[in-house]
């Protein structure tokens, strides 16, 4: 193994490690950071108009890649602090312990019949109206939020880390971040969100079939998983939330999706694994976190080993053609 596709394989691994045992800190988050400068950009910008919108995504998103790739290239001589900067590239990246935390949160309040505790809770999760809902709607509201953020928070994160090493990590977390502040269909962000929006669907498309393959592979039902990405996945109205849920609902053997108020709006969306399906319970949510567990790993093990295999086929054509 190369020594570059080495060091790599070995940062995305204590990155990844990094954020099982210790998860987001609670003050001073990098994405933090990031967004309030977003935010600050946006205050500038910020008009009724799809053009300012691309400018806002470009100057983030572009000088996130940009400085993420001019920090690569500092450090290129010195293997420890590759390693090291993937590692914290990664582990500032990946949100898989929080999400698991926030989730059992409102689990545990559900469990004990505390819905003011879990309608607190839940906005750690998803943007949901959560006085709008009942308890089971919540519990099928986290379970949905786990699904769809296993691919937004790690999956998709992996997956850009091994195309384009540090740069690829952090310009995909800038993308995601920036469509959750501005990707909305709000009277505000309607037309100045638009190109977040869609750059998080094509920044977001190959994590989520990956994750959804891999929610095959790791889950309870694999028939059932199948089935209901292939059947139901394409019927969501996101591109890439539809295969996700969809292989979760399928998975887990329960229905996911329906009618949801999200930003002042009511959406009725498709249901997935409505035919086979049963409605979320509590305890399908730490079957989900577990699911995403799996998920994950499988997918940081896939990564590496993707990234590793192109660069030995790169290294064998140049020495087939150097003879």
């Amino acid at each position: 193994m190369r020594a570059e596709h080495a060091g790599y394989a070995c940062g995305a691994a204590l990155g990844f490690l990094g954020d099982l045992v210790v998860g987001d800190p609670r003050r001073g988050h990098p994405v933090a950071a990031f967004g309030r400068a977003a935010a600050a950009v946006e205050r500038r910008l910020w008009r009724d108009d799809r053009g300012r919108g691309a400018l806002h995504t470009a100057l983030c998103a572009g000088g996130t890649a940009a400085g993420a790739a001019l920090l690569t290239r500092a450090v290129r001589r010195s293997p420890a602090a590759s390693v090291a900067l993937t590692a914290a590239a990664t582990w500032s990246v990946l949100g898989g312990t929080s999400l698991g935390r926030e989730a059992r949160a409102v689990g545990g309040a559900l469990a004990v019949g505390d819905l003011d505790v879990a309608r607190e809770r839940l906005p750690h999760l998803c943007g949901r109206d959560p006085q709008a809902l009942d308890g089971q709607q919540m519990a099928r509201a986290v379970v949905e939020s786990v699904a769809e953020n296993t691919s937004d928070a790690v999956v998709g994160a992996l997956v850009w880390g091994a195309v384009a090493g540090v740069p690829g990590l952090l310009a995909f977390r800038a993308v995601n971040t920036l469509d959750a502040m501005v990707g909305h269909k709000s009277p505000r962000y309607h037309r100045f969100g638009w190109a977040s929006a869609r750059l998080d669907d094509v920044a977001g498309f190959p994590g989520a079939r990956l994750t959804a393959a891999l929610a095959v592979l790791a889950g309870p039902d694999r028939r059932g998983a199948w089935r209901a990405w292939r059947q139901d996945g394409p019927s969501h109205p996101s591109p890439n939330a539809g295969p996700v849920e969809a292989a979760f609902a399928g998975a887990l053997g329960v229905r996911l999706g329906g009618t949801l108020a999200y930003g002042g709006r009511v959406e009725h969306r498709p249901v997935m694994n409505g035919a086979a399906g049963r409605p979320v319970a509590v305890p399908d949510i730490e079957r989900a976190v577990t699911l995403s567990r799996r998920v994950s790993a499988l997918a940081l093990a896939a990564t590496v080993a993707g990234r590793c295999a192109v660069g030995a086929v790169r290294r064998a054509r140049t020495a087939g053609r150097a003879k």
